[in-house]
């Protein structure tokens, strides 16, 4: 690794770091706690000013996809730069994918397994009706054009290098990354350091600019959860609240059983490594947004000792092809609808519905909509489904994407330093200062 390299490892480290012995009134992790408890007795108590305050939330929201595009391309090339040749990066590259592809089917078939044995939607009246604009509005955008795999694949290469940015397309942002981090690789040594050196100093700054957005997280929390519990709040909530609570424990039980054995087969610490990025997931539960802390944990990742290549690599493509919470949200949800309209599915259709999800899966964290629009998608492309179940089920979607956007963290944290492992790029040893950031 180059001493340019080693330089940004540094200032990355620096920056990271919080001021010992802070005092905890001070810390983003006790103010996020405190605005979500404030925005759920704002939504209970004024329900239609809460509905107002969605504007604090989508606001912090969009500086952060303002970021997330350009820290994706920069820390993705940076990482196949530092890496040094391609065969390392094929490695780790090749790796990742098989992982992530092994525990989303498990997390698939944990969700199929764990709304059979809950028995969502049975008992369940889908009345018609009461569609709300935005739910009608998205379940059209999934409804318009099922995506053949043909045309998933060509939507991945962009015909724009800008194009690819200013749509936030995150899939077309990676391949970008790779081909140019593949170029970094093919200039001479000489020309190598310039151009990393320069990129590493831009990297840097989006960082710094990360960080004053930050500021504005529990504003932004205290907005987003008082419109969830004020627009959609406790009627909707009170007529699904076993889909949520069921969907709850899967998601407590996907976590500690699944990924625990996973970080038992790696020999990893699944509880240390939560409370590492606590103040992560108090943010994306607020948020619930998995996006609103990306630009921190590639930050963050390389002080839990994770060499800074693989994080560049390996976090930005999980965010497209490894997103557990949504896996088990679009599972659970076909055997809710299952239930709730008496339709039977066979275990031919289930492994059709398994094989359809891990296509249209990919990229769902960049959707407008997320998890909802490509669960809609789904339903749509099966033909097995009344599609007008999707839209009541979007009355308690804000609450179940918060647990879901969670998951997806934690997912990928685990899975970046599993990666990590298995290609000898996790060094516990250089872990800095973690008893003092905590």
């Amino acid at each position: 690794m180059t001493n340019h390299t080693h330089t940004l490892e540094q200032e990355a480290s620096s920056y990271a770091s919080s001021p010992p012995k802070k005092a905890f009134w001070k810390g983003l992790g006790f103010q996020i706690a405190v605005s979500m408890i404030l925005g759920i007795l704002v939504g209970f108590l004024w329900p239609e000013f809460a509905t107002s305050l969605k504007l604090l939330g989508d606001i912090f929201l969009r500086l952060i996809k303002s970021a997330v595009a350009p820290l994706i391309f920069l820390t993705v090339a940076l990482g196949i730069g530092a890496a040094g040749d391609i065969k390392q990066v094929g490695k780790v590259g090749l790796s990742a994918i098989i992982y992530f592809e092994i525990v989303s089917t498990i997390a698939i078939l944990f969700g199929f397994g764990m709304g059979e044995l809950f028995s969502v939607g049975s008992g369940t009246v889908l009345a018609e009706g009461s569609v709300s604009a935005q739910a009608s509005s998205l379940i059209q955008a999934s409804h318009a054009s099922p995506k053949s795999f043909a045309q998933f694949f060509l939507e991945i290469f962009p015909d724009s290098f800008m194009g690819a940015f200013s749509s936030n397309n995150l899939l077309q942002v990676l391949v970008l990354a790779l081909m140019f981090g593949f170029g970094i690789l093919l200039l001479k040594e000489k020309e190598r350091v310039v151009v990393e050196k320069g990129l590493n100093f831009i990297a840097h700054a989006f960082f710094k600019f990360i960080h004053v957005i930050m500021l504005l997280a529990p504003i932004g929390t205290f907005g987003a959860i008082a419109y969830a519990v004020g627009s959609n709040g406790v009627d909707m909530l009170i007529k699904l609240t076993w889909l949520v609570a069921a969907f709850y424990i899967t998601l407590i039980l996907f976590v500690v059983v699944v990924l625990g054995a996973v970080c038992l087969v790696f020999k990893l610490n699944l509880f240390d490594i939560i409370k590492f990025i606590k103040e992560e997931l108090y943010i994306t539960f607020g948020t619930a947004s998995s996006e609103s802390v990306l630009p921190r944990l590639l930050e963050k990742l390389p002080k839990y000792g994770v060499s800074r290549q693989t994080v560049g690599l390996v976090l930005p493509t999980g965010y497209a092809f490894n997103l557990d919470g949504t896996s088990i949200y679009m599972s659970m949800g076909v055997i809710f609808l299952a239930n709730a309209y008496g339709i039977p599915l066979s275990l031919d259709q289930l492994f059709g519905i398994l094989l359809i999800m891990l296509l249209t899966s990919k990229g769902a964290a960049t959707v407008s909509g997320g998890a909802f629009v490509v669960f809609a998608a789904t339903i749509t492309t099966t033909g097995l489904l009344p599609l007008e179940g999707v839209a009541v089920m979007f009355g308690v979607y804000r609450f179940m994407s918060m647990a879901l956007a969670v998951t997806n963290i934690i997912g990928n944290t685990v899975a970046t330093i599993a990666v990590a492992k298995i290609n000898r790029e996790y060094h516990p040893s250089r872990r800095q200062q973690l008893d003092d950031d905590e």
